[in-house]
Order: structure tokens, then sequence, then C-alpha cells
């Protein structure tokens, strides 16, 4: 196998010296393309349904469509002996194009053997149909623009490894039409997203990557060196505390789409570098970011996808508000027996856990228990979307507690497809109880050697002693998202380039 593509790249540079040898330059700097092959397309089929109702104008452009110029990769090569029939693809789509050795002329012609399923090629002509009713370009002139040295997947059926796959995404992209189908949603999520909130008076900012403090999120950070500040910093695990200095400052609707690094375990919903939305409004509490979420999520899904209702492996979710709302604890408490309020201690609540027959770590905290129950038996089966509320403080550091319950605090996290997708709360904004909690995650920290706690941040909570308004503040996992609306159950197939294994060698 490795002898055979040897010798298939050998070839390929042979025919790359013979271009060069006849003075073809095969890597031009551009070629002005006229249409994309689906524009070309589009304006021909126009052009021929003059008097069915389709506005002069149009048709008029289309009949003025006479010689153009395309471009693109070349997917299949097929030898007529004195002609030879390209599938050529652009960005678009594809289009066929017809070679004819009378109409390019012999010299010209002769090129053609030195081209190869891969290249770049751009070409002009006319546009007309075959007896099969495709549309094809009857090409006048040609020019190579990028000769490939590398085989493509054979006959164009993807690639079966799934770990070469994410290495070489644009093979993957090459050779499956629903890889790229998944990212162009993903990129029509995205801007459907900014669509939706710069519709309810958010604006976009920007905020560090490198921070001086890993804070803001419940998770252990990728730390680094500056080595002109001969500063350590660490890549940021959260926007939330730099975003909330924004409604500090004056902006009261905000909103940052960006990366988030957290060094976590790696599977098929966490990868180690992911993207988030995070919002905060001033004067708003977690009722009015829970009607935020389900008309954002529903308006992404009706804007790029037609529809409110999709499908998820075998299962159809409807994304149509109102969603399901829950209660934390009830949802724990039927999902698994164990009502963790009748157990205030971590000592109690692991030996109430592995009463139910579940395996957990000797030694976890009590908020790191319940968390274990509610993803483990909880958030599996979540599949239609769910708002779960009223998460225990010492779970939400950040949040604001609950009138009339003060071991709760005003928090919900939403669910659909069995996957977290958003995590909202009431943000906290007295800054001696943020000082309080705040120390309460270190003595977490300490006591059970959690990486993972809240850490002290007097830059924030200096700005806090300024005020802050009442705020409501949103997390949404955007690769999740796009998880959901394709259909995917792995995030690897969302993010372009995942994080994988280092190859030796």
């Amino acid at each position: 196998m490795a002898q055979r593509k040897a010798e298939l790249i050998q070839s390929r540079l042979d025919k790359l010296q013979r271009i060069r040898s006849r003075g073809v330059n095969p890597y031009p700097a551009r070629y002005l393309c006229s249409h994309t092959t689906q524009e070309a397309i589009t304006l021909y089929r126009e052009s021929r349904v003059e008097g069915s109702g389709i506005p002069e104008q149009i048709v008029s452009r289309a009949k003025r469509l006479q010689t153009l110029k395309l471009a693109g990769r070349i997917t299949a090569m097929r030898s007529m002996g004195k002609a030879i029939f390209l599938d050529i693809r652009d960005g678009s789509g594809k289009v066929q194009a017809y070679l004819q050795r009378d109409a390019i002329g012999e010299e010209k012609y002769s090129l053609l053997q030195d081209f190869d399923i891969g290249d770049f090629i751009g070409v002009e002509g006319e546009l007309f149909e075959t007896r099969a009713g495709e549309i094809t370009v009857k090409v006048s002139d040609f020019t190579m623009l990028s000769k490939s040295l590398q085989p493509l997947p054979e006959k164009w059926h993807g690639l079966a490894d799934v770990e070469k796959r994410y290495r070489q995404r644009y093979l993957d992209l090459l050779s499956n039409e629903q890889v790229r189908r998944t990212f162009e949603v993903r990129s029509q999520a995205i801007s459907a997203m900014r669509r939706f909130l710069e519709k309810r008076g958010f604006i976009e900012v920007e905020t560090p990557v490198l921070q001086s403090l890993a804070a803001g999120a419940l998770a252990r950070p990728f730390a680094t060196h500056h080595h002109a500040l001969d500063s350590d910093l660490y890549l940021r695990i959260a926007t939330e505390l730099h975003l909330k200095r924004l409604i500090i400052g004056g902006f009261d609707r905000v909103y940052e789409i960006g990366r988030i690094f957290r060094n976590e375990g790696i599977s098929t919903k966490h990868n180690p570098e992911f993207t988030t939305l995070e919002s905060y409004q001033a004067y708003a509490d977690y009722h009015d970011v829970m009607e935020m979420v389900e008309q954002m999520v529903s308006f992404i899904a009706k804007e790029v996808l037609g529809t409110m209702r999709i499908s998820f492996g075998e299962l159809t979710v409807d994304l149509s508000p109102p969603w399901q709302r829950l209660t934390l604890r009830e949802a724990i408490k039927e999902g698994s027996g164990v009502d963790f309020e009748a157990f205030p201690d971590a000592r109690s609540l692991e030996a109430e856990i592995r009463k139910t027959g579940l395996r957990v770590e000797e030694g976890m905290s009590w908020g790191k228990l319940v968390d274990y129950l509610l993803s483990h038996t909880v958030e599996p089966n979540l599949i239609q979307p769910t708002f779960l509320m009223d998460y225990p403080v010492k779970l939400s550091p950040l949040a604001k507690r609950k009138p009339g319950c003060d071991h709760l605090v005003e928090r919900f996290e939403a669910f659909a497809g069995g996957m977290e997708i958003a995590n909202a709360f009431s943000e906290l904004n007295d800054p001696l109880e943020q000082r309080e909690r705040f120390e309460e995650q270190e003595r977490v920290r300490a006591l059970f050697g959690d990486e993972e706690a809240e850490r002290i941040d007097e830059d924030f909570l200096l700005a806090l002693e300024h005020g802050m308004p009442p705020t409501g503040g949103l997390g949404v996992g955007v690769d999740r998202l796009v998880m959901l609306l394709t259909g995917h159950q792995s995030i690897r197939e969302v993010i372009l380039f995942p994080q994988l294994r280092t190859v030796p060698g």
C-alpha cells in the first residue's frame, strides 16, 4: 500500500515537471471567476423558463450569460477519446465540464494528460445541457491553478479511519458532503445567535484569554509563562468575571462568543478548548434568562434548519417554547432515589449513593457528589429540552441565593439530547457575600485537594464593591448546541480541529 502511494506521488511529481517544462506555471497567483458553479447553474436554469412567470429582468440577465469563467477542484475525470469530461467542485457545489480536442486545440488538449483528480482548474466556456439532463460547461479554454501532489481518498468514498478524519480534516471535508454541511450549520448557527442577541440590545465584546488568575468557573486551568513580564498566566476557563466588570462599568447588555480552555478529560462531550457564548443582562434574573434561552435556541433552529423539531439519533427533539422546568432536587430524587438535601455532609451522601449501587471515588466533596448524581442518573435521560432549577449554594459560588431558601441559589442548567447545553444564574452582586463564597471555595480546595474549586479574585471583588445592578448571566456551550442541531453524538464531529493525542515521530 505504501509503495503504491509512493508511485502515485512520483507520477504526479513527474507530471509537475512536464508542466513546468512547457512553460506553464502550475501555481498561478489568481484566477478571476465570473460565477460560482451554482450561480452559473442557477442562471442557466432561469434562462430556460422564459414565459413561466419568472421576472423579465432575471430572464434577460440569464440570456446575457454567454462565456463564463468557473474554477474548482477536479473530483472526477472521464476520457472519451477526443474529449474529456471533468467534475469540478468549488465551495458552492459541482459542475460538469466538457473539454473537446477540436474546440481547445491539439497542443492545449495534450496538457490534460498531466492533470489528476485533486488538481485545481479554471475553465472558460458556455453552458449547455447534455442528453442526460446535466448542465455542463463546454470549455473553450482552461488554466491549471494548482497541482495536487498527494492522491485524494480513493473514489471519494470518505475516510474510514476516524482518527485520520480528525487529524486530516481537509480530506474529511473534501470527501464527505455531510461533514461540510455540519460546519456550514455551525457557522450559520453562530450568525443566528448574534442576530438574536443584537435584536435584544446586546453588544458583542472581547475579554482577555491570558489571565493572571483562572476564575469564573469550577475547572482546572492551563498554565503558561510570559517571559517579558516574568509572570505566570492562565488560559481563561470562563469569560464571566470580565464581562461582569463591563456590567459594573455601565454596559447593560453584553455578550462574548469565544474560546474557553479547561485542563480536563477528553470525552464525546468534552474538548480541552471549546466555544461558549456568555451573556449578561442588567436588571434581569434567571427567569428572564430562561425565557431568552428557549427563545434563542428555537430561533436558531428555525433560522438554520427551518424547523424546531430536529432529529437526534433515532429521537425527535422539539425545541419549541416553553421548555419543561424541574428543580434539581426533584430531578435527582426521581433519577437516583437519593434526596441530597437529606444528607448535608459529604460522608453521609457518599454512603447513600453507594447504597444505590453507583460507584463513586472516595473523598469527593459534597458538591462533587451532587454533580455526580446529576451527570450519571439524570442528564442522559433529558432528551427533550428541560431546565433544571435551584442548585445548592455549594455548587454555585457566583449565584444569588434564592429568597426563603438560603441553601439554594437562583441557577438553572438547560439540557437537551441528553447533555447540558446552557448554564445561568441570577448573579451574586453582594461583594461581602461573594468574598465569603470565594473563601469557602478555597477551604474546599485545601480540604479535598479540589483543583477545580473557585479562586479568590481580588480585582473582581474590588470592581464588585463599586456596585453591580441585579444581573442575569448565561453560558451556552456552542459546540454542544451544534451537536444537537446536527444530530452528532461526539463533540469531535463539530469542532474542525479537535484536540488529539500526539503521534510519536
